[in-house]
């Protein structure tokens, strides 16, 4: 019987110095390069596929939960940057579109009224026949509708990057709150775990 108890005890001592030597091991072992050049996704996948379950509960490296929150940060700050640049974006795009329709309304005014003066055909003071003129007029006015097509264009291709981005740090965050909410419930379960092992071989002994 005594044997027993002392191999039971050799055991129980055995696990907790493993239990207090894991974090100063941990505290020892180097970054994993995907952490400083991975995207978000391929950290999520190392971290999934490194680290172990115990009793539903998923233990995490110190330094890379640090160094995962810091670069989901750096991608937040990154991505709020591209969306200001990118509102910047729509607003000269915003810009650009009305002084093109209002360049294409006076454009058509200049038509209607130079078509009610067919007789007189005078344009930047030259004399030039019917026909030339209307086919100059109709060439400016295609350039623009082109150009106006061209900028609409442009703004409903940034307006969708614009709202898909938004969405994406939006799902970004909320994951990110969701693992920081699941880490530190980790963490507690495995610090009250350690402090129940501790206790029960302070009352075995």
């Amino acid at each position: 019987m005594r044997v027993v108890k002392g191999v039971r005890v050799a055991v129980l001592i055995f696990a907790c110095s493993m239990i207090i030597g894991i974090p100063h091991a941990a505290g020892q072992q180097s970054m994993p390069e995907v952490m400083d050049t991975g995207r978000l996704g391929d950290q999520l996948n190392y971290i999934h596929e490194r680290t172990r379950i115990y009793e539903n509960y998923r233990a995490i490296r110190e330094d890379i939960f640090q160094k995962m929150k810091s670069n989901t940060m750096d991608s937040l700050s990154a991505t709020k940057r591209n969306i200001n640049e990118l509102d910047r974006l729509l607003t000269r795009s915003n810009t650009g579109i009305d002084s093109l329709t209002s360049d294409l309304q006076k454009t058509k005014e200049d038509l209607d009224l130079a078509i009610k003066n067919k007789n007189s055909l005078t344009f930047l003071g030259i004399n030039m026949s019917k026909a030339l003129y209307n086919t100059i007029m109709w060439s400016v006015i295609i350039a623009l509708g082109v150009i106006l097509i061209l900028v609409f264009l442009t703004y409903s291709r940034n307006r969708i990057i614009t709202v898909q981005t938004r969405k994406d740090m939006e799902e970004t965050r909320e994951e990110f709150d969701a693992y920081r909410i699941t880490s530190r419930e980790r963490y507690e379960k495995l610090v009250v775990s350690h402090h129940n092992e501790v206790k029960k071989l302070k009352e075995s002994r």
